[in-house]
């Protein structure tokens, strides 16, 4: 084989790609299909409030801020599966609550006990564990395209299962998921290294030690700054498409389902280049400028359909890219003993930047409007980018060449 061809995955690599992202992507189904149709369900309810909405919308990404770290220090300490195992039932107790619960009170003990079932962390580092390190970039993309996938097809099965089940069938369509990944995670994939890290006596100076290695700390500005873009962009997209574009919400799955679909065409190439290629950091750092060109690509311009579609296309090929690159350049830079615990910290920043993107994504929307969000993001991607350029993530990159 020369130098420019890329290794393929073994057997045993793709039985594990394809167990862990189908574990990953039916949670992440399950997460998404509640997005469009939850607010409207909890308003019919007799204890709704629009504060009590809120904190049920959030409550799942709180507790998977709050727990990610500590279910990746145990994945290191006690093995991935056990720690997978325990999320698994944690997320499906709480669709169980979700089926029954008659307020939003139990909604949101609901979405706070499937949040509990904190394993993004956990699972990360068992696929890390199980593949090579130079198809690692390829196996994260199989499972951030599965997750990107997953996401689409919530939001083209959302009403449809409203429809004909409601929230309460939806709550139990999850239980069944969280179930069938039990199934694959003990049949499907294969035995785990034997864990070697973790040990109680040096669990908080290592976890000190993962937050604070200058190779992984722009790893986890850089997923926080992906994610709170990524919750800003779909705080606003769907109002640009009613209001400006004038596209009926029943009709908008079109819309997302083809840009997601054409930016494969760019998302494959700059993974491929990055697997044969040894300038891996300039092109990270264009990636990342190109997430800045698409958000400010919707701030110039949101009312004419074609450069919008365009913008997001840009936009999803260059975020599935780094969905991807992100998180194999951490399992790289990480030691492998303490490496459940750097994924802890860096799903914690994901889930932290999901909320910040809501959060002040809808003070800039109050405040400057569709555009204001847009730039809000543009500017964070271009904030990201410098600090790329500028040398914070090459610490990454060289340890990722060892």
């Amino acid at each position: 084989m020369d130098e420019t061809s890329k290794p393929a995955l073994t057997p045993l690599e793709r039985r594990s790609v394809g167990a862990l992202a189908a574990i990953y992507a039916t949670r992440m189904l399950g997460l998404f299909l509640l997005l469009p149709v939850l607010a409207l369900y909890a308003r019919q309810l007799p204890d709704y409030s629009p504060e009590m909405l809120g904190l049920t919308m959030g409550a799942y990404g709180l507790t998977q801020a709050l727990l990610q770290i500590q279910f990746g220090r145990w994945s290191d300490r006690y093995g991935r599966k056990p720690l997978i195992t325990i999320g698994l039932l944690f997320f499906a107790a709480g669709s169980l609550i979700g089926a029954f619960a008659h307020t939003v009170t139990m909604l949101f003990v609901a979405r706070c006990v499937q949040g509990a079932g904190a394993v993004s962390a956990a699972v990360t580092a068992l696929l890390a564990d199980l593949t090579r390190p130079e198809v690692r970039t390829r196996a994260m993309a199989f499972v951030g395209i599965s997750i990107g996938l997953s996401f689409v097809l919530a939001l083209v099965l959302a009403p449809v299962l409203d429809a004909a089940i409601g929230v309460p069938g939806i709550f139990l369509i999850m239980l069944g998921m969280a179930l069938a990944g039990l199934v694959l995670l003990h049949i499907a994939v294969p035995i785990e290294p034997v864990s070697t890290g973790g040990a109680e006596s040096r669990e908080l100076s290592a976890l000190a030690d993962m937050l604070m290695r200058p190779a992984l700390r722009p790893l986890y500005a850089g997923v926080f700054a992906l994610h709170f873009i990524m919750t800003a962009t779909f705080l606003s997209v769907p109002q640009v498409l009613v209001g400006d574009l004038g596209i009926a919400a029943a009709g908008h799955w079109k819309i997302y389902l083809g840009v997601f679909v054409v930016s494969l065409a760019g998302t494959i190439p700059l993974i491929l280049v990055t697997e044969r290629g040894s300038r891996s950091l300039p092109l990270f750092v264009f990636a990342v400028v190109l997430v800045a060109v698409a958000q400010a690509l919707l701030g110039l311009d949101h009312a004419h359909l074609w450069r919008v579609l365009a913008a997001l296309t840009l936009f999803f090929a260059v975020f599935n890219y780094l969905e991807a690159r992100l998180p194999a350049l951490l399992t790289l830079a990480a030691p492998g003993t303490d490496r459940g615990a750097a994924l802890g910290i860096f799903a914690t920043a994901q889930f932290l930047g999901a909320f910040g993107g809501g959060a002040l994504g809808g003070v800039l929307l109050g405040r400057f409007g569709l555009t204001g969000v847009f730039w809000g993001s543009a500017t964070i991607a271009a904030a990201w980018a410098l600090v790329a350029a500028t040398g914070g993530t090459a610490p990454a990159f060289q340890r990722g060449s060892d």
